[in-house]
């Protein structure tokens, strides 16, 4: 009898996130997840970093040691709380999966910005202290850097909405939705969390 394939996950996950995942949930929904999140935890907390021009206050050195420090716990914090609410929001739509199963769908579709974490070497290299700043005299000194950024830019773009893809898809796969549900899954779990939040800011205003 012939034995399927098995798929690597780290690979297929671009491509065939479904099928992957499953493969993942059928042999051990468990397998790396801790690992996945704190990875994917600094890759994350890195770009924060970036996007609030942390740089204006540290070194860029200090930064990803911060990051590296900060963002494993973060990362696996937020997959527990996130894994649990994205469950909890996705059992009003009929979803079907189990906790763990929500974890490994969301730890396991982050290959891809733990696979981006390899732009971060030439990037740190061209640019230093100017990825993390307000102000970019490196850069603005020289055309080739600048479009070098750029094309840089680009590709972590794509990147970004093909990982959000890659999610919805994962996430699909373990509740038994589409992608457009898993999308729902997804907004509705945002929700949950902004509109009180709002609602207690808008009080405040109100009352001050």
């Amino acid at each position: 009898m012939h034995q399927e394939q098995q798929l690597n996950p780290w690979f297929s996950m671009w491509t065939k996130p479904r099928a992957t995942i499953q493969q993942i949930i059928d042999n051990n929904p468990q397998h790396l997840v801790l690992l996945l999140a704190a990875v994917s935890g600094f890759a994350e907390l890195l770009e924060q970093a970036r996007v609030k021009s942390l740089g204006d206050r540290l070194e860029w050195p200090y930064i990803v040691v911060a990051t590296a420090v900060l963002g494993p716990i973060t990362g696996i914090i937020s997959l527990y709380l996130g894994g649990a609410l994205i469950r909890w929001v996705g059992s009003w739509l009929g979803g079907e999966a189990s906790a763990q199963e929500i974890r490994a769908a969301i730890a396991w579709a982050s290959v891809l910005t733990i696979w981006g974490l390899l732009l971060w070497l030439p990037e740190l290299a061209l640019f230093g202290q100017d990825l993390f700043t307000t102000a970019t005299p490196k850069i603005d000194a020289s055309l080739s850097l600048g479009f070098a950024l750029l094309g840089f830019s680009l590709v972590e773009i794509i990147l970004g909405l093909w990982a959000l893809v890659v999610l919805l898809k994962c996430l699909g796969q373990v509740q038994g939705f589409s992608v457009w549900k898993a999308l729902a899954n997804l907004v509705l779990a945002f929700l949950v969390i902004m509109v009180p939040i709002m609602l207690l800011v808008f009080a405040f205003i109100a009352l001050v």
